[in-house]
């Protein structure tokens, strides 16, 4: 995923223009995840069109959560609601990754750098990025999580305020009273159906809020 960091302990003007939604919105519509993952990696991987929570968890399949496809022409309406017309205007985005991914990165560049936004690619040594990452020194960054177990809880447990970097894994720093009463209401729910409810509300919640591309 590619994740914002919501509260910069530096200055301000290092997390603009991706402290405003709309602008995150439009990051999120501005380029073909699909054609990404077929070009890039021949088809092996599904194309982030929903939802953090990934196939296979409860409620996936049924009822999936409302994400981001491709739509350029509402990525630029956006823009224009948020005061930057073609993206006219906004200072350059600073995106950091690791070489590993860089292509996909450099993919992502082209396709944003078609709607008017100025992109530039920071590309760090794994060790040293995961480790700035933790350590909120990154305003936008490529980030990985893979489950301990196969339950959504593991994927939201990301956003839970409670468990913010460097002391948990929460690494955007997104802070959601909501959201928090939520995840502490499924972790005492053991009806399966009921916590699954739960969990597709609040994966709504931070696909709505677009703290994660």
């Amino acid at each position: 995923y590619l994740g914002v960091l919501m509260e910069f302990s530096g200055s301000e003007k290092i997390i603009e223009p991706l402290k405003e939604k709309k602008i995150r919105q439009a990051l999120s519509l501005g380029f073909d995840k699909v054609k990404m993952i077929s070009f890039l990696r021949n088809n092996m991987g599904t194309p982030g069109i929903y939802g953090f929570v990934p196939p296979g968890m409860p409620y996936f399949n049924s009822d999936p959560v409302i994400g981001y496809s491709f739509d350029p022409k509402k990525a630029s309406a956006l823009l224009e609601e948020a005061g930057y017309p073609n993206a006219k205007g906004l200072p350059e985005i600073i995106l950091s990754t690791t070489s590993t991914y860089l292509d996909l990165c450099e993919f992502i560049k082209s396709e944003w750098e078609s709607l008017g936004f100025k992109i530039k690619i920071d590309v760090n040594q794994a060790a040293i990025h995961r480790k700035m990452v933790a350590e909120q020194k990154l305003a936008f960054f490529r980030g990985s999580w893979i489950a301990d177990f196969p339950d959504a809880e593991n994927y939201l447990s990301l956003f839970y305020s409670k468990n913010f970097a460097p002391g948990g894994p929460n690494y955007t720093h997104y802070k959601n009273p909501e959201y928090d009463q939520l995840y502490e209401a499924s972790s005492q729910q053991t009806n399966d159906s009921v916590r699954a409810g739960y969990y597709k509300r609040m994966d709504q919640m931070l696909t709505d809020d677009a703290v994660v591309i």
